[in-house]
């Protein structure tokens, strides 16, 4: 009888243990296999031993693209936390058409990053888009927004949080739902400022949310993709090169697969090391 209940597990269980083994671990097998391969997706794959990983500490894109990727988080993740946590009290402070707000700050979440990316473009533009007509209409100057150097990846960063800030509103706004309103109101009898009640109270009790935040923003930060691929294409001058494009322009824009698969490898372990820093530091503190 128990062989027989085990024997339907299995066969219930299959569907996932086939999806898991085509979809997960044989492309992770194949990719590490690449690591030491030459391989450019139609001849058979050649053998170089270390001979990829030797590249990549001598590629000085791949470092610029670090330093890209490090530039967008550092701008990303405090905007992220800002503006999610006062949406999420905003929300939290009102009874009235919450939920319609809610969804309000949702909906740039489920749009596609494509549309979405093409949608800041148009604001972005310098001769005729929205921000510099207001700008011009201001009597100020155009603002190269994506097409200087120094300003293309603040603007991603701004477009990027302007897109999943509402994800993490909801996380925060659940965290503070959380939290007693007795705690609140004793604090308030007590004497203490609005202020006070959110520093000594509001803050340590969201901990748990706020790290969960800011490792999602720097696991989904590091992913960073889409916007500088339709908006920039990585310039100008390479300055919006985040890891994954310069991943995806190696591994299927020139047909070097092995060697992507090697700068994938390499910068799966850094997301790894800074995101167990980060959530030991956050913990800790």
């Amino acid at each position: 009888m128990m062989l027989r209940a085990r024997s339907h597990g299995w066969l219930l269980s299959s569907p996932y243990l086939v999806y898991a083994a085509v979809f997960v671990v044989f492309p992770l097998a194949f990719s590490l296999y690449l690591v030491f391969h030459r391989w450019d997706g139609m001849a058979a794959p050649v053998f170089v031993g270390l001979g990829n990983l030797a590249r990549l500490v001598q590629d000085p894109l791949f470092y610029r693209s670090i330093l890209n990727t490090l530039e967008f988080l550092v701008i990303h993740i405090p905007l992220q936390i800002v503006f999610a946590l006062l949406f999420a009290v905003a929300l939290n402070s009102i009874t009235w058409l919450r939920g319609f707000f809610r969804a309000v700050y949702f909906m740039p979440v489920v749009v596609s990053g494509v549309v979405v990316t093409i949608l800041w473009q148009q604001l972005y533009s310098y001769d005729n888009g929205v921000l510099n007509t207001i700008l011009t209409h201001l009597g100020l100057g155009r603002v190269p927004w994506v097409t200087s150097p120094a300003l293309a990846m603040p603007s991603i960063a701004l477009m990027a949080t302007w897109k999943n800030v509402g994800l993490y509103t909801v996380m925060f706004l659940v965290g503070l739902q959380d939290i007693p309103a007795e705690m609140h109101e004793a604090a308030r009898i007590d004497g203490a400022t609005a202020v006070k009640r959110f520093l000594r109270i509001t803050v340590p009790l969201l901990r748990p949310t706020m790290t969960l935040v800011v490792v999602l923003s720097t696991i989904n930060g590091f992913s960073l993709f889409v916007e500088p691929y339709v908006m920039t294409g990585g310039g100008p001058l390479n300055s919006t090169l985040s890891t994954v494009l310069y991943i995806y322009n190696q591994g299927f824009y020139f047909g070097h697969l092995g060697y992507g698969a090697a700068l994938g490898f390499v910068f799966a372990l850094i997301i790894l090391v800074v995101v167990l820093i980060q959530r030991k530091a956050l913990e800790s503190a």
